[in-house]
């Protein structure tokens, strides 16, 4: 079996990552997969660049001029849209013609137009299209937020600003995804959490409201339970994980991490004094790792690599994120044995089991509110016995083990090549 992986990196992101180990994990199961990209990374002989660099260049370009005209030339939201109006010729790369499956992922910012998919579906060959956050049944956001318009035919679109109307340019795509989804050969969708299916069963849009879901693939550490368990009480300080590609992200959360230690720390200095917290990923503004109520340290951008041994002398993973479609630092971090607190407005509940696996925050939109339940959570976590690690790391291998997941997939590929032969 030949599968053709579509990805806008092999690397950066979210999603590259996840593809990138879902091509590994099929292969390791024998199956031809290969990856496709427009920022190739990895020196991989399986990972191709998806067209010339300079058509890529323009497709962006292309895509970004006609979102910034139709959002009244609003740097504020010019990548939190994305309308797939441009794209490059992937129906001819020559991986995608040898495929006998096609699995996209994240397409967007000139990648795969909409178009494109149209002429990808003309192939006649099965697509299953793997939605890492809403913009497959929105119109063009990736994130909906509180607004709801997605289970209509969106339009008034709130990141258009004073351009919003009901048939503006989210309208538009919205409706052209629509007539896609209608056409013979429409994409299999699959969703990596069940919050994320449970959206998209709420969209009228054809298909995708049949979402099934998968999680993503992770690698195990092969490191015995016991190990990384007698691992966890070496240190002075039981240090507190928090990674994401740019931690001051307004959705991660990160003042609210802030506060929550501040108030642990009012609330009990004697454990305070035992924590460390240890923070990795990209930051804009270095001011908002400024007052934190434990001890802090930053290690700044981290590779794939070295992820592992942060996680392996960590006793918590942390995730302040108001919403996440599936968390995967919560998921590395249990498989090294560190115990998840998280708040329970997304993916999370998909990987923490409250009090057995760890600690489900309730969402509030109160910040006060959800720096209390933050600290209470981090009280709980830091606290736990050391022997807890087996079970977190069996949680992970029942749910998200590379090669369980690799299974799904190629039962999910094998019965749609058996649907297309009839």
């Amino acid at each position: 079996m030949k599968v053709a992986i579509i990805n806008r990196s092999d690397e950066r992101g979210g999603a590259a990552v996840v593809s990138a180990r879902l091509m590994e994990a099929l292969r390791a199961k024998g199956v031809d997969a290969r990856m496709i990209v427009a920022e190739k990374l990895k020196s991989s002989p399986y990972i191709s660049m998806a067209a010339p660099q300079w058509q890529l260049r323009r497709a962006f370009l292309s895509e970004r001029l006609g979102i910034f005209l139709a959002n009244g030339m609003d740097r504020s939201t010019l990548f939190r849209i994305d309308t797939a109006a441009d794209g490059v010729a992937l129906w001819r790369h020559p991986w995608v013609r040898e495929a006998d499956i096609i699995c996209l992922n994240w397409i967007n910012q000139g990648m795969l137009s909409l178009k494109g998919l149209g002429k990808l579906m003309e192939l006649g060959k099965p697509i299953v299209w793997t939605m890492h956050d809403m913009w497959c049944f929105t119109g063009i956001c990736h994130h909906a937020g509180s607004c709801t318009r997605y289970h209509g035919e969106c339009g008034d679109c709130p990141l258009l600003g004073s351009r919003k109307r009901p048939a503006d340019l989210s309208h538009a795509v919205w409706r052209r995804k629509e007539g896609l989804y209608r056409r013979p050969g429409a994409p299999t969708f699959v969703a990596v959490s069940s919050w994320l299916a449970l959206l998209a069963h709420r969209s009228p849009l054809p298909a995708v409201s049949n979402a099934q879901v998968i999680a993503n693939a992770f690698p195990m550490p092969g490191i015995p339970a016991e190990e990384l368990g007698a691992a966890k009480g070496k240190g002075e300080k039981t240090a507190i994980v928090m990674g994401a590609a740019r931690l001051d992200d307004p959705v991660k959360g990160l003042g609210d991490l802030v506060e929550a230690t501040r108030r642990l720390a009012a609330r009990d200095s004697a454990l305070a004094g035992r924590l460390e917290l240890v923070t990795f990923g990209n930051v804009k503004d270095p001011s908002a790792l400024e007052g934190f109520g434990i001890a802090h340290r930053h290690l700044g951008p981290v590779r794939e690599s070295a992820i592992g041994d942060i996680y392996r002398g960590a006793g918590v993973v942390v995730s302040s994120s108001s919403y996440e479609t599936l968390p995967g630092t919560l998921v590395e971090g249990q498989a090294y044995g560190c115990v998840p607190v998280a708040f329970d407005h997304g993916g999370q509940r998909d990987i923490v089991d409250h009090l057995s696996t760890g600690w489900l925050c309730v969402w509030s939109d109160n910040a006060s509110e959800r720096a209390d339940r933050l600290a209470e959570g981090l009280a709980w976590a830091a606290t736990r016995p050391a022997d807890m690690a087996a079970t977190l790391v069996k949680n992970v291998e029942s749910r998200f083990a590379a090669p369980h997941i690799a299974e799904k997939y190629l039962k999910l590929f094998e019965s749609l090549l058996s649907s297309h032969r009839r």
